[in-house]
């Protein structure tokens, strides 16, 4: 099954460049977007919503970003969109075992993933999404 749209939320420009990549190699979804932290995601999701767009299927998000972190924009996300069916992945270089916990205390976060992402991750997302 190919995901409709998904957002990529992190700062790292060529974390991003790679996750596009591997994304398009295994032919994982149609569109992606893309924004540099929390607060821009929030906004990028109005305005794709606001063309009478869905929020996107899934949301990779990164925790450690300038502006407005993970942990931020999880609380403007479920503040902001009701009748959500968004699954987010916290994808993370943080090995904190604080971080895996809290992210079980929000129902949208669908797991935790260390980066980097790979094919194998890619693959398992696809056929258990």
């Amino acid at each position: 099954m190919k995901i409709k749209t998904i957002c990529i939320i992190d700062d790292d420009p060529i974390f991003v460049f790679g996750t596009k990549i591997l994304l398009k190699n295994n032919d994982f979804c149609e569109t992606i977007l893309e924004s540099t932290d929390g607060e821009e995601g929030i906004e990028c999701l109005k305005k794709y919503m606001d063309s009478n767009n869905k929020l996107p299927e899934l949301i990779f998000l990164d925790l450690n970003m300038p502006v407005l972190d993970g942990w931020g924009f999880l609380q403007a996300f479920e503040e902001t969109f009701k009748n959500i069916d968004t699954h987010i992945y916290i994808l993370s270089s943080s090995i904190d075992s604080r971080d895996m916990e809290r992210s079980k205390e929000y129902t949208l976060v669908k797991g935790f993933i260390p980066k980097p992402l790979t094919d194998e991750i890619i693959q398992d997302l696809k056929t258990n999404f």
